[in-house]
């Protein structure tokens, strides 16, 4: 059997930044909005000075099996 894999739309995005600053262990917790998580950094960097992250998205895959 084959099986293929694709983006399951059902599953929505997950957007998320997450401060990599030493000792610093701030997210944003996951976004359904990439803006979202955007925006928290900025404020962040705003609040604190940390000024590099790690931004992270994540989709949900669907396997299908080939007929």
């Amino acid at each position: 059997m084959e099986h293929t894999i694709h983006h399951g739309p059902e599953g929505g995005i997950v957007f998320e930044a997450f401060c990599m600053t030493v000792g610093c262990d701030a997210t944003s917790g996951g976004q359904e909005e990439q803006e979202a998580a955007l925006d928290w950094a900025l404020r962040h960097t705003g609040r604190t000075g940390h000024d590099v992250f790690r931004r992270e998205c994540t989709d949900h895959a669907r396997v299908i099996r080939r007929e």
